[in-house]
């Protein structure tokens, strides 16, 4: 509901295009979801997702709301699951490298445990693997 509140589509504009979404992250998908079935319901001839980071496929710890693997879509799904879950055409994410060539050399200062589990400060209860 919150989704359909914040966002609508004008038909008129979106329909018979080919549409590009782009956003920070992927999590759960939940809101992907509902945003991709709108412009499908506008009648969007192709939607495309292109992503701004690495799958997110560990809990972080350190601040985000993500503390079970199990909510998180990259964790349950592979790149082509998550785009049938989510009902996009296709499906694009950034690299890790691309991500942190980004940076231009401060790379080495940014926190990457969601994306490969480097969990600098440890994982909470002393848990060692996933």
């Amino acid at each position: 509901m919150a989704v359909r509140l914040k966002l609508n589509p004008i038909r008129e504009i979106v329909e018979g295009r080919k549409i590009i979404l782009v956003d920070d992250s992927l999590v759960r998908g939940t809101t992907s979801k509902k945003i991709i079935e709108l412009l499908h319901k506008v009648k969007a001839a192709e939607i495309h997702l292109l992503i701004t980071s690495p799958p997110v496929l560990y809990p972080c710890y350190y601040g985000v709301d993500t503390s079970e693997r199990e909510e998180l879509i990259a964790a349950s799904y592979d790149v082509e699951g998550t785009r049938q879950y989510i009902g996009a055409d296709s499906l694009h994410y950034l690299s890790l490298d691309g991500l942190l060539n980004s940076f231009q050399g401060a790379k080495d200062r940014f926190c990457t445990a969601c994306f490969n589990a480097n969990y600098i400060a440890g994982k909470p209860g002393g848990q060692e693997s996933y």
